[in-house]
């Protein structure tokens, strides 16, 4: 995965666009983070890149009206769920079934357990 810095993303705030990491700083970026965008790299590529951005804003608009709240909504996007679950485990790319962001789609967390 390509990582470039970019002083117009905030800092502390990355961006996975077509497969290319943006930062403001890297210093912070550990393997679980770099994970979690390898995880998204992977997700956009077998929907063909596009298709993800384009569900990734209709569920989070979905997820917004359902919480009503950014974060929560945010949190509760599959592609997302998937990323943050499997993130620490830095071998579930090797063994990742395709499309497993879906199995996450029907089982949003309630706010209270986040």
């Amino acid at each position: 995965m390509r990582i470039v810095k970019c002083s117009l993303i905030p800092r502390g705030w990355c961006v996975n666009l077509f497969g290319t990491f943006w930062a403001a700083d890297t210093d912070w970026l550990d393997s679980y983070v770099i994970n979690h965008e390898r995880i998204h790299t992977a997700q956009q590529r077998e929907l063909l890149f596009i298709p993800f951005y384009l569900l990734y804003l209709i569920e989070f608009c979905v997820r917004w009206c359902q919480y009503r709240n950014r974060d929560t909504a945010y949190r509760n996007i599959s592609f997302e769920r998937e990323a943050y679950t499997n993130g620490p485990n830095l071998d579930y790319l090797t063994h990742r079934p395709r499309y497993s962001w879906l199995r996450y789609l029907h089982k949003p967390q309630s706010p209270s357990s986040m």
